[in-house]
């Protein structure tokens, strides 16, 4: 699909705007079913903006951050709040410590359980090591 007048923003078509950000078509019109972008539709086809794609790349961002759809949706949302960017700012600072803290603790639970791993592989090997040979 051709980009608008040269006063425009560049447009994209569907296909176009999967290949930019790496995904499928199927995940752009998820996205679009559940509100989150809202192309413009011209007859059977759907036309991206800038917005459309700056709010697809903050969708992305946010799902590999972690976060739910529905927060990446109330951080989306804020943007077009009155407070506009501080409330959204300030609502992702407070997302970003909880996140923050989640994976902490995950990372404590993930090297908890490879320390158990690796001294029960130790004594496995040790279990092993005296057993006879057949």
């Amino acid at each position: 699909m051709p980009t608008s007048t040269a006063t425009e923003a560049p447009t994209r078509s569907i296909a176009q705007v999967a290949e930019e950000f790496g995904v499928t078509h199927r995940t752009v019109r998820h996205y679009e079913e559940l509100g989150l972008i809202s192309p413009e539709r011209r007859g059977t086809t759907r036309v991206y903006h800038r917005r459309d794609r700056t709010r697809l790349g903050l969708i992305l961002r946010g799902k590999r951050l972690g976060f739910p759809l529905e927060e990446i949706r109330t951080i989306i949302d804020l943007y077009d709040a009155p407070r506009g960017k501080r409330s959204q700012l300030e609502y992702v600072l407070d997302q970003i410590d909880e996140r923050r803290t989640d994976l902490e603790q995950r990372r404590r639970d993930l090297d908890a359980a490879l320390s158990e791993l690796d001294e029960f592989e130790r004594r496995c090997r040790t279990d092993l090591r005296q057993l006879p040979r057949a």
